[in-house]
């Protein structure tokens, strides 16, 4: 396949088989974020377990100390009382069962969502639909909770949800390549904290494998881990 001009001046200086120290690496992936639109810096990560298996699931939610750089939109699950705390922590869109009906029938206005405890049995129905997009809610992660404030005000605030793939990997959006570097690095830390904090039991051997970063349109650099955890 042959490959565009701007891919292959993206690549230039770029050693695929090197791992690069975490600045240094953020520092290469912001000088080739050329697009037009300002592009999501990205993080992915290798890590030692086959989530097959219960016992090696890898998730959670982490809230990155300078935001993603992107607005979530929120949905909300309550009824009364707990329906006005969400619109005034600043929920997108708050419901009940006019809100399950809505998703039932295609409608998704919301890029998050949260869910009180007693909307569970409603919101249920909704696994098939949300389920595969990743955003049914888990006490878990904190999606369903009756702190609904500060679990709206976390979604609105840059926490991340992390979840580990079939192939053992987990991705995520670190912020925007405009982001000052040194942000970004505090970024990569915090994730890679929290997901090092949620190593299961049944991880053998090394758990965090490889790590690269890239942003939308631009190469992945490799990262030495160590300049990571260190």
């Amino acid at each position: 396949m042959a490959i565009g001009k701007r891919t292959t001046k993206a690549r230039e200086g770029v050693d695929r088989e090197k791992l690069y120290p975490l600045a240094e690496a953020v520092k290469m992936v912001k000088e080739r974020a050329k697009a037009k639109f300002d592009e999501t810096v990205e993080i992915a990560i290798n890590l030692g377990v086959d989530p097959r298996h219960a016992d090696q699931m890898v998730r959670g939610v982490v809230t990155l100390p300078n935001g993603t750089g992107r607005t979530l939109r929120v949905g909300v699950f309550a009824r009364g009382a707990k329906a006005d705390e969400a619109k005034a922590a600043g929920a997108d869109v708050v419901g009940a069962e006019d809100l399950v009906e809505k998703v039932q029938g295609g409608t998704i206005d919301f890029d998050r969502c949260i869910a009180t405890p007693d909307m569970m049995p409603l919101v249920g129905r909704l696994g098939k639909v949300l389920g595969p997009r990743g955003m049914m809610p888990n006490p878990k992660i904190g999606t369903v909770t009756m702190d609904v404030t500060g679990a709206v005000k976390g979604a609105k605030g840059g926490s991340v949800e992390f979840r580990v793939e079939k192939a053992g990997i987990v991705q995520a959006g670190i912020g925007k390549a405009s982001f000052p570097a040194e942000k970004l690095v505090e970024n990569v830390k915090a994730l890679t904290d929290a997901v090092a904090k949620a190593k299961p039991a049944g991880s053998k051997g090394t758990y965090i494998q490889r790590v690269a970063v890239s942003s939308t349109m631009g190469p992945g650099v490799k990262v030495e881990p160590g300049s990571i955890l260190g």
